[in-house]
């Protein structure tokens, strides 16, 4: 074999193998990526979850007090004609 021959196929082969390599990695940095994505999707449904429970507990209490208190809504009449009934 020629002395060019050889270089040839010494840097293909080089070459083949960092592209492999590049590859292998870069496969890895998105499989990554890919599963940090799935975690945040499961933290917003959690934080999604914790806060329509907290919602749906305000309106529950909301209905509690509204049948124990007499609420005026609007009007803008403010709390000082509240008492005067």
């Amino acid at each position: 074999m020629s002395r060019a021959a050889k270089l040839t196929l010494a840097g293909t082969s080089v070459m083949a193998a960092g592209i492999v390599v590049f590859v292998h990695y870069a496969q890895q940095s998105e499989k990554a990526a890919m599963h940090a994505g799935v975690i945040r999707d499961i933290e917003q449904q959690r934080v999604k979850k914790e806060r329509q429970a907290d919602f749906e507990m305000q309106q529950a209490l909301e209905q509690e007090y509204r049948k124990i208190q007499q609420v005026h809504d609007g009007g803008g009449a403010g709390i000082a004609d509240s008492g005067t009934g």
